[in-house]
């Protein structure tokens, strides 16, 4: 068969010869890492990254802050039932007359 340039390859020959070589080396060393992940798992595929949001902190109501203030040692018994006694007047006042 005759080429361009004699009996031999032209330089586009060589340039894309190169290129083809390099990707097919590349296509096999990515299937061969691909097989080796995959087995290394057991044959299970990998499940997708979730990253779960944590729920937005909810604003603490005076009955738990003095609940907490209680629980920590801030204030005794009295002082929690007197306080509480005054949330709870708040929310639910006396009819007046």
């Amino acid at each position: 068969m005759m080429y361009w340039y004699g009996d031999h390859v032209s330089g586009w020959g060589y340039g894309l010869g190169i290129i083809s070589m390099i990707l097919f080396w590349g296509l096999v060393v990515l299937v061969i890492v691909a097989a080796v992940r995959y087995l290394g798992r057991g044959g299970r595929p990998e499940p997708p990254a979730q990253h779960p949001t944590p729920p937005p902190p909810q604003a603490s109501t005076a009955e738990q802050v003095l609940a907490e203030r209680f629980a920590r040692g801030e204030i005794d018994a009295e002082e929690y039932r007197r306080r509480l006694d005054v949330l709870h007047e708040r929310t639910h006042p006396a009819a007046t007359p």
